[in-house]
């Protein structure tokens, strides 16, 4: 028995095949914008090992921001100064 025999059969599943369908879509093309496109999220740690300290920190990375207001931390600073 096919896929498509089974489905002209049990019209019910139809809805949910599709829906299906759209979510795994859905995710699969979500997380290939968030690998080709964000800089922290990364395949391949031999080239960068921190690929966080290049993060813009004005930038929003999130897909929706709100009010985002960012001011650095005078003693992290003080930190990663000593720390190269």
């Amino acid at each position: 028995m096919s896929f498509f025999s089974m489905m002209r059969k049990r019209k019910e599943l139809i809805p949910l095949v599709a829906l299906m369908t759209f979510a795994a879509t859905g995710a699969t093309s979500l997380s290939i914008y968030f690998l080709l496109t964000k800089p922290d999220v990364i395949l391949n740690k031999t080239g960068n090992p921190t690929p966080w300290e290049n993060v813009d920190p004005k930038k929003p990375q999130k897909l929706l921001t709100i009010n985002q207001k960012w001011e650095p931390v005078e003693e992290v600073q003080i930190l990663k100064r000593y720390s190269k």
